[in-house]
C-alpha cells in the first residue's frame, strides 16, 4: 500500500480540518447572535434539501473514480481519459437536473419549513441563492475526482478547505456589516467560484494530456461504468434518506426552531465524526490501488487493523461527546439552547452506530463491491422514513426528536450492519462473515452498557467549564475498560501496533515489514494471520 501518500492525504485533511470546525462554529454562533437561532435552523434544511436533491449525482463519482484505478495503475491514459470524458458529461446533465428539481421543489417550502413565520426572509431567494451555489460545485467535480484518483486528494482537500475558509471569513463579515441571510449565502457563491478557477488552473496543468485527450469508452468499459453508477445510485438514495430527510421530517413535523437547536449538536458531532473520519477516507484510492495490486489478502488484513482502531476512537470520542455535548453547545452558541438530555443520548449512540460503518463502507468503496449490496439502501431508506413518521406522530411530543433518531438506530442495526459486511466478506475478502457479526454487535452492546454508565456518572456545577472538564474525564476513563477488551479480543491488531512501532523506530528488517504488508505475523506463541500472498 503506498503509505507516503496516505499520510500526506490523512495530514492535510486533519490540518484543515481542525481549521474549518473552529471556522464553521464561529460563523454558526454568528449567525444565531445576529439573524437567529431560527434562521440557523431555516439554513439547516435548505442544506437537506439540497442534499435530498443531490441524488441526481447517481454516485458518478464514486463508480467512475473507482474505475480509473487500473487504468492508472496500468499507465493506459487512453482509457482514463475517456473515462474523464463520459464524467464531464454526466456532470452536466446532472447540473442540469439539480436545477429544474430545485426550482419545482420551491413551492413546497413553506410547508417544509413549519413557523417560518417567525424570520422576515423570501424563501425563494434565499433557496435559490444555495441551489446556485451547489450546482457552481458540479462544474468543477470531474476534474477534482480526477485528481483524487491519482492518489492527490491532498490537492483537491487543500483547494476546498482554502476556499472554506474564505467563505467562512466574508460569512462574518456579511453578518455583521448587513446583518443579512441573503449576503450571507452570496459569500458562499464566491467561494465555490473561486475553487472552481483553481481547480481548473490545476488541473490543466497538471492533467492536461487526460483534459484535452478525445478518447471515446470501449462499450465493454462502458457497460462496468453503467453498472457501477447504477449501484453508486441505490447507495446515494438510501443515504440520502437516512441521514438527511431526518431534518426535513424535524422541521415539517415540530418546527424550525427545533432544527435549529438539533442542528447545534449535530454540526458538532458531524464535526467530530469528520475529523475522525479522516484515519479512513483519505485512504480510500491508496487501499483501491493495493487492492488491485495485491488482492484480496491484503485487503482483508489491513481491515480487520482498520475495523478495531475504528471502535478504539469511536469509543473515546462518543463517550466523550456525551459527557461535554451539553456544556459545548453552551459555550460555543449560548444559553438556552439545550436540548433534552434522552435527545443528546440517542444523537450520540446513532452516530457511533453509524460510524462503526466506516471501516466496511471504505473498503467496499475502495475494492468496487458495492454493485452487489444496490438494493440495500432502497430498504433502508423506506424503512427509516416510514419509521422516522411514525415515530414523530406516535412518541409524546417531548419524544418527538428521539423518535426520529431511533428510526435510524433501528435502519442501521438491522439492515446496515448486516448486508454491508456480509456483501463485503464475500465478494471481496472470500470468507465467512459470522465471526465478523458476533464482534460487531458485541462491541455496539459493550458502547451501550458503558454509555449508560456514563450517564448515571456525570457531575452537575454551576460553572459550565469546571463540569466539561470532569465529565470528560470521567468519560476518558471509563472509556478505557472498552477500548482494553477490544486490544485484548484482537491479537492480531496488538501484532500490527508492535511491528508498525518498530518500522517506524527503524528497528524492523526488511522481512518484517514484508511480513507486516502480508499479514504474517511470525512471533513464538502468536496465531498466523495468513500465509503470504501466493
Amino acid at each position: 500500500m503506498d503509505k507516503k501518500k496516505g499520510i500526506i492525504n490523512i495530514a492535510t485533511s486533519i490540518i484543515f480540518r481542525f481549521v474549518l470546525i473552529a471556522l464553521n462554529i464561529l460563523v454558526r454562533r454568528f449567525i444565531i447572535s445576529y439573524i437567529g437561532n431560527e434562521i440557523n435552523g431555516l439554513n439547516s434544511l435548505y442544506v437537506s434539501i439540497l442534499d435530498v436533491l443531490s441524488v441526481a449525482e447517481l454516485g458518478v463519482g464514486s463508480a467512475i473514480t473507482f474505475c480509473m484505478y487500473k487504468p492508472i495503475v496500468e499507465g493506459d491514459d487512453n482509457k482514463v481519459a475517456a473515462l474523464y470524458k463520459l464524467f464531464v458529461k454526466l456532470y452536466l446533465v446532472i447540473g442540469g437536473i439539480i436545477t429544474v428539481a430545485g426550482c419545482a421543489l420551491m413551492p413546497a417550502l413553506p410547508y417544509l419549513a413549519k413557523d417560518y413565520q417567525s424570520v422576515e426572509v423570501n424563501l425563494y431567494l434565499t433557496f435559490g441563492l444555495m441551489l446556485i451555489s451547489v450546482v457552481i460545485s458540479y462544474l468543477f467535480s470531474a476534474k477534482s475526482s480526477l485528481i483524487n484518483a491519482y492518489k492527490n486528494n491532498y490537492i483537491t482537500t487543500t483547494i476546498n478547505s482554502l476556499g472554506t475558509i474564505l467563505q467562512c471569513v466574508l460569512q462574518i463579515v456579511a453578518l455583521i456589516v448587513f446583518k443579512s441571510f441573503t449576503a450571507f449565502l452570496v459569500c458562499r457563491i464566491i467561494s465555490i467560484a473561486i475553487q472552481w478557477f483553481v481547480t481548473e488552473i490545476y488541473a490543466r496543468r497538471k492533467y492536461g494530456n487526460i483534459i484535452n485527450a478525445k478518447q471515446k469508452l470501449d462499450k465493454e468499459s462502458r457497460k462496468e461504468v453503467t453498472k457501477n453508477i447504477k449501484a453508486m445510485f441505490m447507495h446515494k438514495i438510501g443515504n440520502i434518506l437516512v441521514n438527511t430527510v431526518d431534518s426535513i421530517i424535524i422541521s415539517a413535523f415540530i418546527g424550525i426552531v427545533i432544527l435549529g437547536k438539533y442542528s447545534n449538536y449535530t454540526t458538532i458531532v458531524t464535526a467530530m465524526v469528520g475529523m475522525i473520519g479522516l484515519f479512513f477516507s483519505p485512504l480510500s484510492s491508496v487501499i483501491g490501488h493495493m487492492f488491485v495490486e495485491s488482492g484480496e489478502k491484503a485487503a482483508y488484513n489491513y481491515f480487520k487493523f482498520f475495523y478495531t482502531v475504528n471502535f478504539l476512537i469511536g469509543t473515546i470520542f462518543f463517550l466523550g461527546y456525551y459527557a461535554i455535548i451539553d456544556n459545548l453547545v453552551t459555550i460555543l452558541f449560548g444559553g438556552n439552547l439545550e436540548l433534552e438530555k434522552s435527545i443528546s443520548f440517542v444523537i450520540t449512540l446513532n452516530y457511533f452506530i453509524q460510524f462503526m460503518r466506516q471501516s466496511v463502507g471504505l473498503f467496499r468503496d475502495s475494492t468496487g463491491t458495492f454493485y452487489y449490496d444496490r438494493w440495500k439502501p432502497i430498504f433502508e431508506g423506506l424503512l427509516n422514513i416510514t419509521l422516522s413518521i411514525l415515530f414523530v406522530i406516535i412518541f409524546p411530543k417531548q419524544y418527538n426528536v428521539v423518535g426520529v433518531i431511533v428510526a435510524s438506530i433501528i435502519t442501521s442495526l438491522l439492515i446496515c450492519h448486516i448486508v454491508e459486511p456480509y456483501v463485503l466478506y464475500k465478494h471481496a475478502f472470500k470468507k465467512q462473515v459470522h465471526s465478523y457479526y458476533i464482534i460487531n454487535y458485541l462491541y455496539i452492546l459493550m458502547f451501550t452498557a458503558v454509555l449508560i454508565a456514563l450517564h448515571f456518572s456525570m457531575q452537575t456545577f454551576e460553572n459550565q467549564w469546571l463540569e466539561l472538564l470532569v465529565n470528560g474525564s470521567i468519560a476518558i476513563a471509563i472509556a478505557i475498560v472498552p477500548c482494553v477488551i477490544a486490544i485484548l479480543l484482537n491479537k492480531d491488531f496488538i501484532y500490527y501496533v508492535k511491528r508498525l512501532f518498530a518500522t517506524f523506530k527503524g528497528r524492523g528488517n526488511k522481512k518484517v515489514v514484508e511480513n507486516v504488508s502480508a499479514g504474517k505475523n511470525t512471533d513464538d506463541g502468536e496465531t498466523t494471520i495468513n500465509k503470504n500472498k501466493e
